[in-house]
């Protein structure tokens, strides 16, 4: 069984009054810098993926080494502000998740406890290879026998409980799995949509589904292209930290990692590149007071409409409603590829 939250060991260095709970403007390396050591509890970070991806301050197009480079010197920075007890989550796309893997462990010293991916729907569209509907998760911890893990804040129901009435089952349920994904079995055809078979992402593993923040969803704050869901970093804040810590995430964006940090009770520090950005995070944060609810579904599977139940597109391209068997539809619909028969 995977160790606990252990006795946590306090730093006795505190960052000033006026450096938390709130986003400094600038450089991360520099403003981290000037942070003591051994002062935060727990960092998110999400950097660029050095994809090209267009910000307004940040050039996304670095060379290999280079990227590598400034990488290795913001976690290293990351890691020596860092309490001994302390928790570095970093998210990532595939280009780089191998290398900067590597270099958290054996470069860099960290344990990573558990490598994560994030499964979503509405992914970014690809026309010559399958399209790219995840990111990685990588949990680190600077101690791996001394760290927080508040398993109690995230159990879920097992399946001793729920399927099988087990009387050896754990009544407080078990810790999530790190992929939540279905495997399909001789017996099950394959499925379009995860909430076609919602108990195919079962909370107790480690593939984690959530829906990216589309442009639609009410929760959209409208100035960041990758706002995450409150939701997933909520699993993470509440699993590795505790009311009254200090979360930090050094690429604030669109400052979600913050904001979930307030409405949770914890203190917070962001650094941010953009003006903008800081901007709009600040009037993000001044918005929310702790003990708001998150924003978005809590279980995504269970709040979007699945396929059955949704609209489909007849043949002549008008929408028909999808609410029983074929023969009821106003219109044929166009048959759907063999591979999900």
């Amino acid at each position: 069984m995977a160790i606990a939250a252990k006795s946590r060991r306090r730093s006795s260095r505190k960052t000033a009054a006026s450096t938390i709970d709130r986003i400094v403007l600038g450089d991360c390396v520099k403003h981290l810098r000037k942070l003591d050591e051994g002062v935060i509890d727990l960092a998110f970070a999400d950097p660029p993926f050095n994809i090209g991806y267009d910000y307004d301050e940040y050039d996304d197009k670095r060379t290999c080494k280079d990227y590598l480079d400034w990488s290795a010197e913001w976690m290293a920075e990351v890691i020596r502000v860092l309490k001994p007890d302390g928790t570095f989550w970093l998210a990532i796309g595939d280009e780089y998740a191998a290398e900067l893997k590597v270099m958290a462990t054996r470069e860099l010293g960290l344990t990573c406890r558990s490598w994560v991916v994030w499964y979503y729907t509405f992914g970014v569209h690809c026309k010559y290879k399958f399209t790219r509907s995840h990111a990685h998760l990588f949990y680190f911890v600077k101690d791996p026998k001394c760290f927080t893990f508040n398993d109690g804040a995230i159990r879920v129901p097992s399946a001793r409980q729920l399927v099988y009435a087990d009387k050896r089952a754990d009544p407080k349920g078990r810790v999530p799995d790190d992929t939540w994904i279905m495997r399909p079995t001789p017996h099950e055809s394959w499925i379009l949509r995860p909430q076609d078979l919602p108990e195919g992402f079962a909370a107790d593993g480690d593939t984690w589904y959530f829906p990216r923040v589309c442009g639609t969803f009410t929760e959209r704050m409208g100035f960041h292209g990758c706002q995450m869901p409150e939701h997933l970093l909520g699993r993470i804040i509440k699993a590795c930290s505790n009311e009254g810590d200090l979360v930090m995430d050094p690429f604030a964006g669109s400052a979600t990692t913050l904001a979930v940090a307030k409405k949770l009770g914890r203190h917070y520090l962001g650094v941010e590149l953009s003006k903008e950005y800081k901007a709009k995070g600040v009037k993000r944060l001044a918005s929310i007071e702790p003990g708001d609810p998150l924003d978005g579904a809590e279980n995504p599977l269970a709040s979007v409409p699945n396929t059955a139940n949704g609209r489909v597109r007849d043949a002549d391209g008008k929408r028909a409603k999808r609410d029983g068997p074929a023969k009821q539809r106003r219109r044929p619909a166009q048959e759907e590829p063999s591979l999900w028969d």
